[in-house]
């Protein structure tokens, strides 16, 4: 199931809107492309991005793959727990498996970002 609550970047990121700030992480649709996760790097807290941008890597047992950041501002958190414990993301990719937090530098940003109708209807097409 896609969260209704989200917004979804076309590489599989979603990012949860809090005030000004961003929580980002991969969807379930990718968390389960990529199989058992086993590293995530996490990105410099007060590290500038702009949408789109690569800001990470995932390692998991079938590949790396690049982490996008779907909104552009400052990171302002990473989540270490993740980093400790992958699995996390696999167990949990909307909740404890989020990867870093950036203070949003513009809101219009998400007007790019696809809603979760979009976003079922996005992966429906590349199965």
């Amino acid at each position: 199931m896609v969260p209704h609550d989200l917004r979804y970047h076309k590489e599989h990121e979603w990012v949860r809107v809090e005030g000004g700030k961003g929580i980002v992480g991969i969807t379930d649709y990718a968390q389960k492309a990529l199989g058992d996760i086993v590293y995530i790097g996490l990105p410099d807290v007060g590290r500038e991005v702009k949408a789109g941008q690569e800001v990470t890597e995932i390692e998991s047992t079938k590949a790396t793959s690049v982490i996008y950041t779907p909104v552009g501002g400052r990171i302002v958190e990473v989540n270490q727990e993740a980093s400790d414990s992958p699995e996390l993301i696999n167990d949990d990719p909307y909740g404890e498996g989020w990867i870093f937090a950036v203070e949003l530098s513009d809101p219009t940003d998400l007007d790019h970002l696809m809603d979760a109708q979009q976003y079922e209807a996005y992966i429906q097409g590349l199965k």
